[in-house]
């Protein structure tokens, strides 16, 4: 579904992205996980087109899409959540939902329709409340509702469970794993490890720009880079018992 190759992206002299290359399998969720300012969401940018690579390229169904504009990759089924959520304050949690809709639903009656059926799917409720007035875990919902509402075959999900206690991180995995049943392919940074344990097939590691591991989770969390880099001593065992019990 998804080949990037040899990605990077110089801002004068700092290199953010470095010679990246991965793949995210048609059907799967695939993690990608690093520390704080590892460069995840600006490749995120580069895969979604925020921004031009300054070298590599990005393929989409084995099509070349380097550095064309998020409008054209939204038609062509690349959708994208943001770390920083900000809704439409002036609008309703439905209408929120609707403009993610109107992509493939130009019609106001079927743009709403299409709007409250996603709502549904991803647990948002009382859909005539504004936007402004929900929760944290309300407005995650809601903007993983309006990046899903674009109808996309690849979403990326960028820290969809950053501020979420416990509780509502058990609550939302099984509505990221009904997205990908449902035929939607899933790239993921993540923070939460125990969700990463539990939710993704392949994992790939970045650390200061560069590709440092990649494999399943139960291979990244042991690999001595990471560790190191990010996880720090004993987290394979802590993470895999965390896990087990979720």
């Amino acid at each position: 579904m998804l080949a990037v190759e040899t990605l990077s992206k110089r801002f004068g002299g700092l290199v953010a992205v470095s010679d990246v290359s991965l793949t995210v399998p048609e059907g799967s969720i695939t993690g990608l996980i690093g520390p704080n300012g590892a460069g995840k969401t600006t490749l995120f940018t580069l895969i979604s087109g925020f921004q031009t690579p300054s070298a590599g390229r990005v393929l989409f169904a084995g099509e070349d899409v380097t550095g064309r504009t998020p409008e054209s990759l939204a038609v062509l089924g690349i959708a994208r959540t943001f770390q920083i959520v900000q809704p439409f304050a002036g609008l309703t949690v439905l209408e929120n939902v609707a403009v993610g809709a109107y992509l493939r639903h130009p019609g106001r009656r079927d743009a709403m329709a299409h709007a409250e059926a996603v709502a549904e799917r991803v647990g948002l409720a009382d859909l005539g409340r504004p936007a402004s007035s929900l929760t944290v875990a309300g407005r995650k919902r809601l903007e993983l509702a309006r990046a899903l509402a674009t109808g996309p075959r690849l979403l990326l999900l960028d820290e969809v469970l950053a501020g979420l206690n416990p509780s509502e991180i058990r609550d939302i995995i099984p509505v990221i794993r009904a997205i990908r049943d449902s035929g939607v392919t899933i790239l993921m940074i993540e923070h939460v490890m125990q969700a990463v344990m539990s939710l993704c097939e392949q994992v790939h590691v970045l650390a200061n720009g560069r590709l440092i591991a990649a494999g399943t989770p139960a291979e990244v969390v042991s690999d001595p880079q990471v560790v190191e880099a990010y996880l720090g001593p004993g987290a394979a065992g802590r993470l895999q018992k965390g896990a087990a019990h979720g």
